[in-house]
């Protein structure tokens, strides 16, 4: 068995990227100017909604797209741009995310993608307050995300450089006019956006 198991190892360790760190690092002087697009494959945005009082339940949404245009020494003039597929709404019940998609909830026959497009970025720090509009369910709203820095560096698997951010913020469904189940169903939903872009 020992005879199996050490060359298997071996065989392992080569086919893995050797990492001294972490590629992404938390250096905000290390961003890159220049035009990025989002890593669809690395990349979530996540809802939590309280469900009939009882609990909070969570669903996800994945396969994200979009670009960000950012230069570290004019911060205020980035601008981002994100679709999300809602029509692949996932949660842990195949019966629910089929329902999600008719016309009690996203209709995603009619809307399958929602749109988020910056119009100012209010830089904190290593935070920023990012406005834009939001087109969720074929309504167009202002939303101010509550975004951070995470970090930046080169993919080992892509060699691509990358930086990603995460995000939250809140929105009343009914204004979006998805109203099926207010209140027992709660209007407010928090979201949780994490987005790596990697450089054109």
């Amino acid at each position: 068995m020992r005879t199996f198991i050490a060359p298997l190892a071996l065989a392992l360790a080569a086919a893995t990227p050797a990492l001294a760190q972490v590629p992404g690092q938390p250096n905000a002087a290390a961003v890159q100017a220049g035009s990025y697009a989002t890593d669809p494959n690395h990349s979530q945005v996540a809802f939590a909604i309280n469900h009939f009082g009882f609990n909070v339940y969570n669903g996800l949404f994945g396969n994200i797209t979009g670009t960000l245009t950012l230069d570290p020494k004019a911060p205020k003039a980035a601008k981002v741009v994100i679709d999300v597929p809602v029509a692949e709404v996932v949660t842990t019940s195949a019966k629910l995310n089929e329902h999600l998609k008719t016309a009690d909830f996203f209709d995603t026959a009619k809307f399958p993608t929602a749109h988020f497009e910056s119009t100012s970025v209010v830089p904190q720090g290593t935070r920023a307050k990012i406005t834009g509009n939001l087109t969720l369910h074929g309504v167009t709203r202002p939303v101010t995300l509550d975004a951070r820095f995470v970090g930046t560096g080169a993919n080992p698997m892509s060699k691509a450089q990358t930086v990603g951010f995460e995000a939250t913020t809140q929105i009343q469904r009914s204004q979006f006019g998805i109203v099926k189940y207010v209140p027992g169903v709660a209007d407010t939903v928090d979201l949780r956006i994490t987005v790596a872009f990697e450089k054109k």
